[in-house]
Protein backbone atom coordinates (compact mmCIF):
# COMPACT_ATOMS: atom_id res chain seq x y z
CA UNK A 1 0.00 0.00 0.00
CA UNK A 2 2.72 2.46 0.66
CA UNK A 3 4.56 2.09 -2.20
CA UNK A 4 1.78 1.81 -4.42
CA UNK A 5 0.81 5.29 -2.35
CA UNK A 6 3.87 6.67 -3.55
CA UNK A 7 4.01 5.55 -7.12
CA UNK A 8 0.63 6.59 -7.52
CA UNK A 9 1.35 10.41 -6.70
CA UNK A 10 1.14 12.82 -10.43
CA UNK A 11 4.10 12.95 -12.77
CA UNK A 12 6.29 15.65 -13.18
CA UNK A 13 5.49 17.51 -16.23
CA UNK A 14 8.05 17.54 -18.60
CA UNK A 15 8.34 21.04 -19.47
CA UNK A 16 7.53 24.17 -17.60
CA UNK A 17 3.97 25.12 -16.99
CA UNK A 18 3.09 27.42 -19.91
CA UNK A 19 1.56 31.22 -19.17
CA UNK A 20 -1.88 31.20 -17.87
CA UNK A 21 -3.19 32.95 -21.66
CA UNK A 22 -1.82 29.78 -23.44
CA UNK A 23 -3.64 27.27 -20.76
CA UNK A 24 -5.45 24.39 -23.03
CA UNK A 25 -8.42 25.36 -20.47
CA UNK A 26 -10.15 28.62 -19.50
CA UNK A 27 -11.58 28.73 -16.20
CA UNK A 28 -14.95 30.77 -17.40
CA UNK A 29 -15.53 27.74 -20.09
CA UNK A 30 -14.01 24.73 -18.64
CA UNK A 31 -16.11 21.96 -19.36
CA UNK A 32 -16.38 18.13 -17.36
CA UNK A 33 -15.67 15.38 -19.94
CA UNK A 34 -18.12 12.67 -19.01
CA UNK A 35 -18.30 10.45 -22.33
CA UNK A 36 -16.43 7.71 -20.49
CA UNK A 37 -19.50 7.86 -18.03
CA UNK A 38 -21.92 8.07 -20.44
CA UNK A 39 -20.21 4.60 -22.26
CA UNK A 40 -20.72 2.78 -19.11
CA UNK A 41 -24.45 4.04 -18.81
CA UNK A 42 -25.25 3.09 -22.17
CA UNK A 43 -23.60 -0.46 -21.35
CA UNK A 44 -25.39 -0.55 -18.30
CA UNK A 45 -29.22 0.04 -20.03
CA UNK A 46 -28.23 -2.37 -23.04
CA UNK A 47 -27.90 -5.18 -20.21
CA UNK A 48 -30.37 -4.58 -17.73
CA UNK A 49 -27.60 -3.68 -15.19
CA UNK A 50 -25.47 -6.82 -15.84
CA UNK A 51 -22.54 -6.12 -17.93
CA UNK A 52 -19.83 -8.82 -18.14
CA UNK A 53 -16.11 -8.59 -18.12
CA UNK A 54 -15.99 -9.11 -21.53
CA UNK A 55 -18.74 -6.13 -22.43
CA UNK A 56 -17.34 -3.99 -20.15
CA UNK A 57 -13.58 -4.57 -21.42
CA UNK A 58 -14.38 -4.06 -25.14
CA UNK A 59 -17.56 -1.13 -24.47
CA UNK A 60 -16.20 0.73 -22.20
CA UNK A 61 -12.34 -0.14 -20.76
CA UNK A 62 -11.09 -0.15 -24.51
CA UNK A 63 -10.91 3.03 -25.95
CA UNK A 64 -12.12 4.34 -22.80
CA UNK A 65 -10.07 8.09 -23.39
CA UNK A 66 -7.22 9.50 -21.12
CA UNK A 67 -9.88 9.52 -18.37
CA UNK A 68 -10.25 5.59 -18.21
CA UNK A 69 -6.55 5.44 -18.26
CA UNK A 70 -5.55 7.11 -15.55
CA UNK A 71 -8.39 5.87 -13.45
CA UNK A 72 -7.32 1.73 -14.34
CA UNK A 73 -3.77 1.34 -12.63
CA UNK A 74 -4.85 0.99 -8.61
CA UNK A 75 -8.55 1.79 -9.06
CA UNK A 76 -9.95 -0.04 -11.93
CA UNK A 77 -7.04 -2.69 -12.24
CA UNK A 78 -9.35 -5.00 -15.02
CA UNK A 79 -12.26 -5.80 -16.52
CA UNK A 80 -12.89 -8.38 -14.21
CA UNK A 81 -12.92 -7.01 -11.39
CA UNK A 82 -15.06 -3.91 -12.23
CA UNK A 83 -17.39 -6.57 -13.57
CA UNK A 84 -17.50 -8.39 -10.39
CA UNK A 85 -17.53 -5.38 -8.12
CA UNK A 86 -21.06 -4.32 -10.43
CA UNK A 87 -22.06 -8.01 -10.20
CA UNK A 88 -21.78 -7.22 -6.09
CA UNK A 89 -23.24 -4.53 -5.31
CA UNK A 90 -25.63 -3.02 -8.44
CA UNK A 91 -27.79 0.02 -6.55
CA UNK A 92 -24.23 2.10 -6.38
CA UNK A 93 -24.02 1.77 -9.95
CA UNK A 94 -27.84 2.04 -10.58
CA UNK A 95 -27.84 5.03 -8.39
CA UNK A 96 -24.71 6.32 -10.15
CA UNK A 97 -26.19 5.94 -13.79
CA UNK A 98 -29.94 7.00 -13.01
CA UNK A 99 -29.28 9.62 -10.22
CA UNK A 100 -26.45 11.56 -10.43
CA UNK A 101 -24.73 11.22 -13.66
CA UNK A 102 -27.77 13.24 -15.42
CA UNK A 103 -26.79 15.92 -12.50
CA UNK A 104 -22.92 16.03 -13.54
CA UNK A 105 -23.50 18.76 -16.92
CA UNK A 106 -25.24 21.37 -14.01
CA UNK A 107 -21.69 20.98 -11.98
CA UNK A 108 -19.72 22.71 -14.95
CA UNK A 109 -20.81 25.62 -13.00
CA UNK A 110 -19.13 24.21 -9.70
CA UNK A 111 -16.01 23.82 -11.86
CA UNK A 112 -15.41 27.08 -13.14
CA UNK A 113 -15.81 28.56 -10.14
CA UNK A 114 -13.28 26.30 -8.40
CA UNK A 115 -10.87 26.71 -11.41
CA UNK A 116 -11.14 30.57 -10.87
CA UNK A 117 -10.53 30.94 -7.57
CA UNK A 118 -7.55 28.87 -8.41
CA UNK A 119 -6.53 30.62 -11.43
CA UNK A 120 -6.56 33.59 -8.52
CA UNK A 121 -4.42 32.09 -6.20
CA UNK A 122 -2.28 29.85 -9.07
CA UNK A 123 -1.74 31.98 -11.98
CA UNK A 124 0.93 30.42 -13.50
CA UNK A 125 0.04 26.80 -13.05
CA UNK A 126 -1.84 25.32 -15.80
CA UNK A 127 -5.51 24.22 -15.23
CA UNK A 128 -6.16 20.38 -15.97
CA UNK A 129 -8.59 19.16 -18.37
CA UNK A 130 -11.43 17.17 -16.04
CA UNK A 131 -13.18 13.71 -16.91
CA UNK A 132 -15.60 11.73 -14.83
CA UNK A 133 -15.59 7.91 -15.29
CA UNK A 134 -17.55 4.83 -13.34
CA UNK A 135 -14.76 2.85 -11.06
CA UNK A 136 -15.07 0.27 -9.03
CA UNK A 137 -16.03 2.15 -5.94
CA UNK A 138 -12.88 2.55 -4.52
CA UNK A 139 -11.64 5.72 -5.52
CA UNK A 140 -13.57 9.69 -5.90
CA UNK A 141 -10.81 11.14 -7.73
CA UNK A 142 -7.45 10.50 -9.13
CA UNK A 143 -5.02 13.05 -11.25
CA UNK A 144 -2.05 12.69 -13.39
CA UNK A 145 -0.23 15.79 -15.40
CA UNK A 146 -2.54 17.66 -16.93
CA UNK A 147 -5.86 15.78 -16.08
CA UNK A 148 -8.08 14.94 -12.76
CA UNK A 149 -10.61 12.12 -13.24
CA UNK A 150 -13.99 12.21 -10.61
CA UNK A 151 -15.25 8.58 -9.69
CA UNK A 152 -18.75 9.50 -10.07
CA UNK A 153 -20.21 6.40 -8.46
CA UNK A 154 -18.07 7.41 -5.30
CA UNK A 155 -19.12 10.82 -5.32
CA UNK A 156 -23.10 9.72 -5.44
CA UNK A 157 -22.78 7.28 -2.67
CA UNK A 158 -21.51 10.53 -0.59
CA UNK A 159 -24.03 12.79 -1.71
CA UNK A 160 -27.33 11.82 -0.60
CA UNK A 161 -28.91 15.25 -2.22
CA UNK A 162 -28.02 17.09 -5.37
CA UNK A 163 -27.32 19.96 -3.30
CA UNK A 164 -24.52 17.79 -1.45
CA UNK A 165 -23.50 16.26 -4.83
CA UNK A 166 -22.83 19.74 -6.31
CA UNK A 167 -20.90 20.72 -2.91
CA UNK A 168 -19.03 17.63 -3.63
CA UNK A 169 -18.05 17.82 -7.13
CA UNK A 170 -16.49 21.32 -5.86
CA UNK A 171 -14.38 20.07 -3.69
CA UNK A 172 -12.88 17.30 -5.84
CA UNK A 173 -12.68 20.04 -8.78
CA UNK A 174 -10.03 21.82 -6.36
CA UNK A 175 -8.36 18.90 -4.44
CA UNK A 176 -7.60 16.87 -7.78
CA UNK A 177 -6.27 19.85 -9.46
CA UNK A 178 -3.79 20.48 -7.13
CA UNK A 179 -2.80 16.69 -7.27
CA UNK A 180 -2.03 17.88 -11.28
CA UNK A 181 0.60 20.39 -9.72
CA UNK A 182 2.51 18.24 -7.58
CA UNK A 183 5.65 16.43 -8.84
CA UNK A 184 6.35 12.69 -7.66
CA UNK A 185 7.76 12.54 -4.28
CA UNK A 186 11.27 13.26 -4.02
CA UNK A 187 14.20 11.44 -2.27
CA UNK A 188 13.78 13.81 0.60
CA UNK A 189 10.02 12.86 0.84
CA UNK A 190 10.19 9.17 0.38
CA UNK A 191 12.45 9.04 4.13
CA UNK A 192 9.15 9.65 5.63
CA UNK A 193 6.72 8.18 3.59
CA UNK A 194 3.84 8.88 6.56
CA UNK A 195 4.67 12.70 6.53
CA UNK A 196 5.05 12.63 2.52
CA UNK A 197 1.77 11.41 2.04
CA UNK A 198 0.29 13.83 4.67
CA UNK A 199 1.60 16.97 2.62
CA UNK A 200 0.59 15.53 -0.61
CA UNK A 201 -3.70 15.22 0.54
CA UNK A 202 -3.37 17.54 3.18
CA UNK A 203 -2.09 20.58 1.08
CA UNK A 204 -4.47 19.81 -1.81
CA UNK A 205 -7.46 19.80 1.29
CA UNK A 206 -5.63 23.40 2.78
CA UNK A 207 -6.00 24.78 -1.23
CA UNK A 208 -9.52 23.45 -1.67
CA UNK A 209 -10.47 25.04 1.64
CA UNK A 210 -8.78 28.44 0.65
CA UNK A 211 -10.76 28.19 -3.10
CA UNK A 212 -13.52 26.85 -1.80
CA UNK A 213 -14.05 28.47 1.94
CA UNK A 214 -15.29 24.73 2.71
CA UNK A 215 -12.80 22.73 4.80
CA UNK A 216 -12.74 19.10 3.21
CA UNK A 217 -14.43 16.91 5.67
CA UNK A 218 -16.39 19.00 8.68
CA UNK A 219 -16.89 16.39 10.96
CA UNK A 220 -13.32 14.58 10.68
CA UNK A 221 -12.10 18.64 11.64
CA UNK A 222 -14.79 18.64 14.47
CA UNK A 223 -13.57 15.31 15.68
CA UNK A 224 -9.89 15.83 15.40
CA UNK A 225 -9.56 19.29 16.96
CA UNK A 226 -11.10 18.42 19.98
CA UNK A 227 -8.30 16.22 20.23
CA UNK A 228 -5.21 17.79 18.19
CA UNK A 229 -2.24 17.43 20.41
CA UNK A 230 -3.07 13.20 20.81
CA UNK A 231 -3.77 13.02 16.94
CA UNK A 232 -0.30 14.56 16.69
CA UNK A 233 1.23 12.45 18.92
CA UNK A 234 -0.20 9.33 17.54
CA UNK A 235 0.38 10.40 14.11
CA UNK A 236 4.36 11.05 14.91
CA UNK A 237 4.67 7.12 16.65
CA UNK A 238 3.08 5.55 13.24
CA UNK A 239 5.39 7.93 11.02
CA UNK A 240 8.12 6.57 12.85
CA UNK A 241 7.04 2.83 12.27
CA UNK A 242 6.23 3.29 9.19
CA UNK A 243 10.10 4.71 8.39
CA UNK A 244 11.61 2.10 10.35
CA UNK A 245 9.76 -0.43 8.61
CA UNK A 246 10.70 0.45 5.18
CA UNK A 247 13.22 -1.68 3.21
CA UNK A 248 15.66 -0.46 0.77
CA UNK A 249 13.14 -2.29 -2.26
CA UNK A 250 10.47 0.06 -1.14
CA UNK A 251 8.57 -3.29 0.29
CA UNK A 252 7.77 -2.44 3.59
CA UNK A 253 6.98 -4.68 6.81
CA UNK A 254 2.92 -5.47 7.89
CA UNK A 255 3.57 -3.35 10.95
CA UNK A 256 4.17 -0.34 8.48
CA UNK A 257 1.42 -1.16 6.64
CA UNK A 258 -0.61 -1.48 9.19
CA UNK A 259 0.60 1.70 10.78
CA UNK A 260 0.46 3.69 7.58
CA UNK A 261 -3.16 2.00 6.79
CA UNK A 262 -4.51 4.46 10.19
CA UNK A 263 -4.43 7.19 8.39
CA UNK A 264 -4.98 6.34 4.91
CA UNK A 265 -6.33 4.46 2.73
CA UNK A 266 -9.01 3.31 5.27
CA UNK A 267 -12.50 5.11 3.75
CA UNK A 268 -15.80 3.58 5.25
CA UNK A 269 -13.28 1.42 7.36
CA UNK A 270 -11.35 3.69 9.38
CA UNK A 271 -9.84 2.38 12.83
CA UNK A 272 -12.77 2.40 15.52
CA UNK A 273 -13.68 5.26 17.20
CA UNK A 274 -11.72 7.52 14.38
CA UNK A 275 -12.74 9.34 11.20
CA UNK A 276 -11.78 8.15 7.59
CA UNK A 277 -8.20 9.21 6.33
CA UNK A 278 -7.12 11.32 9.02
CA UNK A 279 -3.82 11.86 7.47
CA UNK A 280 -4.96 14.43 5.09
CA UNK A 281 -6.25 16.47 8.39
CA UNK A 282 -2.70 16.26 9.37
CA UNK A 283 -1.38 17.46 6.29
CA UNK A 284 -3.70 20.36 5.89
CA UNK A 285 -2.60 21.59 9.80
CA UNK A 286 0.91 21.44 8.79
CA UNK A 287 0.03 23.54 6.01
CA UNK A 288 -2.14 26.23 7.38
CA UNK A 289 0.90 26.57 10.08
CA UNK A 290 3.66 26.90 7.47
CA UNK A 291 1.33 29.52 5.59
CA UNK A 292 0.57 31.39 8.63
CA UNK A 293 3.80 31.51 9.36
CA UNK A 294 5.27 32.76 5.92
CA UNK A 295 6.60 36.00 5.05
CA UNK A 296 5.01 35.87 1.54
CA UNK A 297 2.34 33.21 1.49
CA UNK A 298 2.30 32.85 -1.61
CA UNK A 299 5.59 31.40 -2.06
CA UNK A 300 4.93 29.22 1.01
CA UNK A 301 1.72 27.76 -0.70
CA UNK A 302 4.20 27.23 -4.22
CA UNK A 303 6.56 25.25 -1.79
CA UNK A 304 4.16 22.98 -0.50
CA UNK A 305 2.71 21.78 -3.84
CA UNK A 306 6.12 21.28 -4.50
CA UNK A 307 6.83 19.34 -1.05
CA UNK A 308 10.01 18.65 -1.96
CA UNK A 309 11.71 18.09 1.52
CA UNK A 310 8.48 17.65 3.84
CA UNK A 311 10.79 16.88 7.06
CA UNK A 312 12.02 21.29 6.91
CA UNK A 313 8.33 22.18 5.94
CA UNK A 314 7.60 20.39 8.91
CA UNK A 315 10.44 22.22 11.34
CA UNK A 316 9.48 25.38 10.01
CA UNK A 317 5.85 25.14 10.20
CA UNK A 318 6.23 25.54 13.61
CA UNK A 319 3.15 22.72 13.92
CA UNK A 320 3.68 20.36 16.76
CA UNK A 321 5.48 22.68 19.15
CA UNK A 322 2.53 23.97 21.11
CA UNK A 323 1.25 19.87 22.17
CA UNK A 324 4.98 19.98 23.54
CA UNK A 325 4.63 22.39 26.32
Amino acid sequence: MIAASIAAQPAPPTEPPPAPTTDAVDPLTARIDDSAAQRFAQLWRDTDGKPTADQIGERYLRDGGRGVEVFTPYRIRNAEHLAATVAKNPDLYRNAVERCLPWVADTNAELRASYLALRGLLPDRPLPQIAVVIGPGNSGGTADTGIQVIGLEVLCRLSPTRESFNGKMRQFFAHETVHTFQPRASAEARKNPLLASALVEGVADYITDVATARIPDAERDTWARAREAQVWRDFQHDAAIVQAGMGSDGNATPEAEAAYGRWFGNAGSPPEGWPGELGYWVGMRIAQSYVAQAQDPHKAIDTLIDAADPAAILADSGYGHDFER
